[in-house]
């Protein structure tokens, strides 16, 4: 591999995962607390830092499941968040995904300390900027959820639960 040298500095790149999750009754959202700095012991989506050979939706199942102990196969691309000072160690641009799931366990592993489900109207204070990440993933998951389309959740919903879904992402 040929090393390069640029004169201008550049940016990392990391994935964050907006995972919902459908238990049957309410929709939730999947949380890890940080187990490092920057924002230890807040709370966060699971993400980190892209490889350097990898492709971007892998990165982010790769760190969903290394955080969280989830697997899931369907993400869809929510945006890039690049505010300058969105991460306080460097410059980080950030490649959002969200999808939708039923809930299952989930465990804390890696630099994650705990993960858990929250119900999506009971959110606790978010780490970087990761609410406003949340409320874009929700706007998007309504708007495919009303038109019934995309390849974010498994195909195991029925559409009397996409229904339910649809509904509780408005009455949030």
């Amino acid at each position: 591999m040929q090393t390069y040298t640029y004169k201008y500095p550049h940016p990392a790149v990391t994935t964050d995962c907006v995972v919902f999750g459908f238990d049957g009754v309410r929709l939730n959202v999947l949380l890890i607390e940080r187990g490092n700095e920057p924002y230890k012991g807040h709370w966060a989506f699971p993400g980190g830092f892209l490889n350097i050979d990898e492709d971007a939706p892998d990165g982010a199942r790769r760190e969903l499941l290394e955080e969280t102990g989830l697997t899931v196969t369907n993400v869809e691309q929510l945006g890039a968040f690049a505010t300058p000072d969105r991460d306080p160690r460097e410059r980080v641009i950030s490649i959002a995904y969200f999808t939708l799931v039923r809930t299952s366990e989930v465990v804390g592993a890696d630099d994650a300390k705990q993960a858990q489900w929250f119900p999506i109207n009971k959110l606790p204070e978010l780490a970087f900027d990761h609410q406003q990440i949340f409320e874009q993933a929700l706007e998007r998951m309504s708007h495919f959820l009303k038109l019934k389309t995309g390849n974010f959740m498994s195909s195991d919903f029925t559409y009397e639960e996409i229904d339910m879904i649809y509904y509780a992402t408005l009455t949030r």
